[in-house]
């Protein structure tokens, strides 16, 4: 849980970024999309029996690493500052935490 608590707060993050570190509007608007994005889908992942929804998050930070290129950024800063986001919200989507509880059983109990 850990973990996706520290990519809410990195969400958080993208979301006051273009304030803090004056982003052009390309940067502000991206910021703006996934910051959202990656606080819902973390926040959900926070419980065991929606864990597995923080691998939406990898789709966030591939995004926030190809965005400076794909988008065409004109300021060194974003750049740097999503593809440092990028890479922590992948690495802390990587993370499954501790499942202690067993929930239904998933696909596999139709078939046993």
């Amino acid at each position: 849980m850990w973990a996706q608590i520290i990519n809410v707060i990195l969400g958080l993050w993208l979301m006051v970024a273009p304030s803090v570190l004056s982003y052009d509007q390309t940067g502000s608007n991206n910021a703006h999309i996934i910051g959202p994005l990656v606080v819902t889908f973390a926040f959900v992942a926070c419980w065991e029996i929606t864990r597995p929804v923080r691998k939406v998050n990898f789709l966030s930070g591939a995004w926030l690493l190809a965005a400076p290129w794909l988008l065409g950024y004109s300021e060194t800063l974003p750049i740097l500052n999503d593809m440092v986001v990028g890479a922590l919200v992948i690495g802390f989507a990587w993370v499954e935490g501790k499942i202690t509880t067993s929930f239904g059983g998933g696909w596999k109990s139709l078939w046993t």
